[in-house]
């Protein structure tokens, strides 16, 4: 029995999702976190031996100076959150969370083996709010699935293309299809929409933006969606870059279907937020698909 997917998802990484709530209106709060609640129990279903995590990291890690393209870990254990500050900020305890190392060395290989040129993450890495935010709110912390993390520069040009993403999207799902193991692998992209991160547009959001890219995943249309120029991202803001992510995850999720669970275009989380859940091919259940 081979290693395979069961479950997906993209979802954005608000720090104020967790550290500060209560400054969205009620019903968009409502909406949002009851989106994660369902998608958490879409993952708790799926019954994942691990999560493979795709996002950009805020220079938590790494500096301007020593940026990879794309890095994947492959420790047993993560700081989540990083820092005593980053837990008073997002309002996540900290403590460490498991990895899955074994995982992550063979992604590793594969990409290599496939031409990619990922740097190897070991111990030591923490997780800023891309990591942590949506780990509190789509995992138990009582039994907590491993993760794998798989960095994708969203922060600093040159950044790799949404085409070269969606190859590596498709080479991540080859490489879990061929695992040797029976793992049950969910992949969960973290970041974006619209938003402006330190600059004076923070708050504003590009709904448009937002829900062209909602609508081309729900379609299933990656193709299209890696097709975005960089200049409509920009005018989405520096931080609509992440939708990197979800590139990723949309090609290693080729064939699946996407729904929107949640999306609120809301200002005092500086952010378009949205919850997005991926269905099996043929829109069979997890156990019934077994």
């Amino acid at each position: 029995m081979t290693g395979h997917l069961v479950a997906g998802a993209c979802v954005s990484h608000s720090p104020g999702l967790t550290g500060f709530p209560e400054r969205a209106p009620a019903a968009d709060r409502q909406a949002v976190l009851g989106a994660f609640e369902d998608m958490a129990g879409r993952i708790r279903a799926a019954r994942p031996d691990a999560l493979v995590m795709v996002s950009s990291e805020h220079f938590t890690n790494f500096s301007p100076a020593n940026l990879p393209t794309v890095a994947v870990g492959m420790a047993e254990e993560y700081a989540c959150p990083a820092s005593e500050g980053f837990e008073r900020f997002l309002q996540v305890p900290r403590r460490g969370y498991p990895g899955q190392a074994a995982l992550g060395r063979a992604l590793a290989e594969g990409l290599l083996a496939q031409g990619f040129d990922p740097a190897l993450v070991g111990g030591g890495y923490g997780f800023d709010e891309a990591f942590a935010v949506p780990l509190s709110l789509l995992v138990d912390p009582a039994d907590p699935v491993p993760v794998v993390p798989v960095v994708v520069n969203a922060v600093q040009a040159p950044m790799p293309s949404l085409a070269r993403c969606a190859a590596l999207g498709r080479a991540l799902g080859e490489i879990i299809g061929a695992q040797e193991a029976a793992a049950r692998v969910a992949v969960v992209a973290s970041g974006g929409l619209s938003h402006w991160v330190g600059l004076p547009r923070a708050g504003e959001i590009d709904q448009a933006f937002d829900e062209l890219v909602l609508g081309l995943l729900e379609k299933g249309d990656v193709a299209q969606l890696a097709k975005l120029s960089e200049a409509r991202l920009a005018e989405a803001g520096n931080g609509a870059a992440e939708i990197r992510a979800w590139v990723v995850a949309g090609a290693a999720l080729a064939g699946w279907r996407w729904e929107v669970l949640a999306y609120r275009p809301v200002p005092a989380w500086l952010t378009g937020t949205a919850v997005v859940a991926a269905r099996k091919p043929g829109g069979e259940s997890e156990e019934e698909g077994r």
